[in-house]
This record gives C-alpha cells, structure tokens and sequence, in this order.
C-alpha cells in the first residue's frame, strides 16, 4: 500500500534532492476549476433528492457498500512545488482530488522534532508539512460541501500516541465531523452521516481506540489489504495480505472487515531501487477490464472473488487514466454531479501521447539520473 523507496535510494536522494512541499491550498485557490461555492449536490439532508458523494443513488447505501476511489500518498506532489521529487506519487492535491470525486486520502505521518509532519519515507526525502495544516486544508473543504462523506487514512510511521493525531485533528477544526461507528458490521447510510454531520471517517495504523477521540480509528481493526508491492503487471491479486488475523477474504467480510485494493504499480531501476511506474500508467489506471493490470480488472477480479465489492481502492497519479471512472462502474452508477473538470476521467483511455513524458521523468533520465547521484555519495 505504502510508496516503497529502499534506503539505498533515500539515502542517496536526501543529501541532494530533499525537498520541502509547498503547503497545500484550499481547492479554490490552487485551481481555476474549482470553487469554493457548494456544488450542485449540496441540498438539505432532509431532501428526497439529495446527491451524496455526487450521485443520488449513493445516498441510502451504507457506507461498508460503497466503493471510494483513493489517493495513494496523495501529500506527496510531483509539481513545481517539489521540483517534480521522484519521490512524488501524485501531480494534483488531496483537496483537487476530493474536487474530482476521489473520497479517499492517504498519506504518510512522521515525528519530526515533536511535530507530525507528512514526510515520504523520511523528512529529508520529502516534507508536505505538518499534518495539520494539511488537515486544514481537508477541513476547508469538507465545510464546503455538506452532502459529502469522505475517508482519511493515515500511516502512522512513528508510531506516535494517537493523543497527537487528536491534536492535529482538533487544531484543524476536522474533528468535528468526526464519525464513531458504533459497529462494525452495520454502518448507516450516506444520508444519515450527512443529516447528522458526521462526515469524516479517518483510520490510522498503529494506535489503540481512544475513548478521548473515538473517531480516530486503528486501520487494521476495520480494513484489510491487498498486497501493495506489485512491479509486474500481472501481480495485481485479490489475496488478504494484512492484518494476519483478518484470516481468508469471506472470514473477514463475516467479521465486519471492508476490504482496500492496493492497485499502483512500481518499477525496480535497479537491484533495491523501486519508484512509481510512470511508463504504464494509463494502462495501470484504466477502468478498462480487458487488459491485465488495468484498474478496472482489478476491481472486478476482487468483487467477483470477495461477492463484496471493496471499500477502498488506492491508485498513485489518480489524475492519469481513468479513476473515478472505475469507482462509479464498481458502484454501479452513472448519474454523477457536482464534479470538477480537474481531471481526465471523463475522457477515454487513449494514449497520453507524450503527455506524462512532459510531467515526469523518463525512466532513461532517472537512470542517470540517479547514477549521478550514487557517484556523488
């Protein structure tokens, strides 16, 4: 699930490639396609017509029936404000997502002189910022459109005391729309967490529940995943890889489990060396089902091996291919509102034709220049 660099390669980067993101924006003022005024979704919770999480046939299914298309990482920019780091693993931000209609984020917490701050891998590779000023950003949004449920989950890499993430949560006003499921196997409807405000689901690795701040949920007591390092194309699978007690996927349905497809593939450089492919990615991303790799496939291998369609699907570069696309086909719908034009998941899956070349480096480029920085160590 997790962007995996070795250390060889943090260690080679931190000396001369860390970077320090741009603190992200309210989604507003970071683009000219989106808005700060509610969408057309937003009506009053009372209403028979209300649109949840853009589309009304979404509103009266529970919230564990529901697929949410997610940000893998989606602190950590390939842009301008991190001199396109290799250590990015998407191009627009978490608030630009929600904006498409993504209503998952992910992303990587670290300790760092007693504060959390989003750092992929270390600090020194790549720092997005305190958690809570990112949080705020999230914050801004979610007060901006009331008729959307959305979903946080974050690595606890540090495992730091879960009275820290409180902190966070509460500093950045998130914390009151906090939900607190009261059990795992029965989850309300999207109406009913809209009409009763409580919008925010948020699972964390590494805490114990806390009475102090229920909403903060540990991961692995709700959620299992599939395996997150797939370098091959056909080493996407439906397999429960953690926790190693959620047991077979039908023992962890039966037990209240809702399930996370890991669906980015990396690419190994070199021995130890392992970064986002970039090269397949409109393949990787595809809401196709006809190609092996494609997200679409994917999805559709687990709900068929499951007889549950998954909670959660996480993709690295959500911009590229066809994301949203894949969630709405898992969801089974296709009357949608309220979304931005941020994105090209509208659109076919058809080649970039250079697009992602002139957004990334090639794998030619990366070779030298990683190379180049080996020799300077």
């Amino acid at each position: 699930m997790r962007f995996s660099l070795s250390h060889v390669l943090a260690g080679a980067l931190m000396g001369i490639a860390g970077v320090s993101a741009i603190p992200q924006q309210a989604s507003s003022a970071v683009s000219s396609t989106s808005t700060s005024s509610p969408s057309p979704s937003q009506t009053s919770s009372s209403d028979q017509s209300l649109v949840c999480n853009n589309s009304p046939v979404l509103c009266d299914r529970h919230y564990n029936d529901i697929t949410y298309m997610g940000a893998h990482d989606s602190a950590f920019l390939r842009d301008a404000s991190t001199g396109n780091s290799i250590a990015g693993n998407q191009y627009l931000n978490a608030t630009l997502a929600l904006d498409a209609g993504l209503r998952l984020l992910q992303a990587q917490v670290h300790n760092e002189n007693g504060t959390l701050h989003l750092c992929h891998t270390s600090c020194g590779l790549l720092d997005a910022g305190p958690l809570e000023n990112w949080l705020a950003a999230i914050n801004d949004w979610v007060v901006g459109h009331p008729s959307d449920v959305i979903t946080i989950l974050l690595v606890n890499s540090d495992e730091v005391n879960v009275s820290q993430f409180a902190a966070a949560f509460q500093q950045s006003g998130l914390s009151k729309f906090g939900f607190v499921p009261q059990s795992k196997i029965e989850w309300p409807s999207l109406r009913t967490m809209i009409a009763n405000d409580t919008r925010v689901v948020s699972f964390i690795t590494n805490i114990d529940a806390s009475s102090a701040a229920p909403y903060l949920l540990p991961e692995f007591d709700y959620v299992f995943e599939t395996p997150f390092t797939v370098v091959q194309l056909d080493g996407f699978n439906c397999t429960v890889d953690r926790p190693s007690n959620a047991g077979t996927a039908s023992e962890a349905f039966g037990s209240g489990f809702m399930g996370l497809i890991n669906h980015f593939k990396d690419q190994e450089i070199t021995a130890g060396l392992i970064i986002p492919d970039t090269d397949n990615i409109l393949l990787v991303n595809s809401a196709n089902t006809t190609t092996t790799g494609n997200l679409g496939l994917h999805i559709q291998q687990c709900n068929s091996q499951w007889n549950h369609r998954p909670s959660f699907v996480l993709v690295d570069f959500w911009d590229q291919g066809s994301t949203v696309k894949a969630a709405d086909n898992s969801n089974g719908i296709n009357q949608v509102t309220g979304r931005t034009n941020a994105t090209n998941n509208s659109s076919s899956d058809s080649s970039a034709d250079g697009t992602n070349q002139a957004r990334e480096f090639g794998t030619g480029a990366l070779i030298a220049f990683l190379a180049a920085t080996l020799l300077m160590i």
